[in-house]
């Protein structure tokens, strides 16, 4: 296991700018999750820490030493790509077995080593099968289980699930979660899948334009985002444009273009009147009773129920109210018939609304 850090990384491809000025910690034993879109930077990043791309400026240490202008075969790192690259013409524990070959392993050392990876994987007793006949999980798992092999300080991991079906990498998030924990090498894995990140990471670093938003644990960076990027990439939420009309002790009063006034808990931020605000509702935190339901005395607004989206195990409902639209979400087996035409009544808490100013940045929260 080893420490990671990144300093001032910056990466460019003529007048492109792929990474600018990154800077990250990862702590011995830890699995980050780099998560962000296509082509924000986050493989990049990995293939500079694992020697595959030189920066243009900036630096890597691993476990403390700095590495940054060694190769890739000076770096006690590994790396698990999108594709498998197996060899055909080997057998399984031979796949397995092939870095510590290079590495000059006796063949009794590196076969004993190569079935303990299999084990760790779940692929004991496939020693002898030819890669060609194996699923997609398994493998991804002979590749997981040669990289681990070499006993890497550091695993890099670029998006390696991406060609496996829903169903089968759900259940490689998990496999991949419990190998990390019975190894506890340090993991540093890239990919754009939110729900993959939440399932695997101790920390989530997300990317955008070549530099890291926000570092934190999963709960952390999904609770209390930093930016509207965050806000809107982490999941689907409600984005209402607002304008501020009186400042409070606790926050700001703000008119939204759902037609009615919303106090926001943004704390001492610096906000002022006539500020251009959006506000985020987020769906799991809405309460929607029909319109001649007894009113609870929370903020709320009145509408109707435009469409209805059904979502395998959810169904999505779209409310119109002053020609702006809030969707909201419940189970399948819920205990509601709602439908369009109805006339609902959406309430909220104002705690649970999160407000960015026009530059993006969060307004109160988010470590504001």
């Amino acid at each position: 296991m080893a420490s990671v850090t990144l300093s001032g990384l910056r990466k460019e491809y003529g007048d492109l700018t792929a990474v600018d000025g990154l800077s990250l910690d990862v702590d011995d034993g830890e699995l980050l999750c780099l998560l962000g879109p296509s082509g924000c930077g986050k493989s990049t990043t990995l293939r500079m820490l694992g020697g595959l791309e030189t920066p243009t400026d900036g630096d890597v240490h691993i476990g403390g030493e700095p590495v940054t202008d060694q190769p890739p075969y000076e770096r006690n790192t590994s790396m698990v790509f999108q594709s498998w690259a197996l060899f055909p013409h080997k057998t399984v524990l031979e796949n397995v077995a092939f870095g510590l070959k290079m590495d000059g392993v006796s063949e009794d050392e590196r076969r004993e080593r190569a079935r303990e990876m299999l084990d760790v994987v779940e692929m004991g007793g496939f020693e002898d099968h030819d890669p060609t006949d194996l699923s997609g999980g398994q493998k991804q798992r002979v590749a997981l289980a040669r990289s681990l092999a070499i006993e890497p300080d550091v695993l890099l991991l670029d998006e390696p699930l991406s060609n496996l079906d829903k169903r089968l990498r759900e259940q490689m998030q998990l496999e991949l979660r419990n190998i990390h924990d019975a190894v506890e090498t340090t993991f540093v894995h890239v990919t754009h899948d939110q729900n993959e990140a939440f399932t695997l990471a101790d920390s989530i670093a997300i990317m955008n334009d070549g530099q890291i938003e926000q570092v934190g644990a999963p709960r952390e960076v999904y609770d209390d985002p930093v930016s509207l990027f965050i806000e809107e990439f982490l999941g689907d939420t409600n984005l209402i444009e607002a304008t501020v009309t009186e400042t409070t002790e606790t926050g700001v009063v703000a008119d939204v273009a759902l037609g009615t006034a919303v106090e926001l808990p943004t704390g001492d931020a610096s906000v002022a009147v006539g500020d251009d605000l959006t506000v985020s509702f987020r769906p799991e935190e809405l309460d929607v009773e029909r319109a001649d339901a007894a009113a609870d005395g929370s903020p709320s607004i009145t509408g109707e129920i435009t469409d209805v989206l059904y979502r395998g195990s959810t169904v999505r409902f779209y409310v119109e109210s002053a020609g702006e639209y809030l969707f909201f979400e419940q189970s399948v087996g819920a205990d509601s018939d709602f439908a369009v035409g109805d006339a609902v009544t959406v309430s909220w808490d104002p705690a649970d609304l999160l407000a960015f100013a026009a530059d993006g940045d969060r307004v109160g929260g988010g470590g504001a």
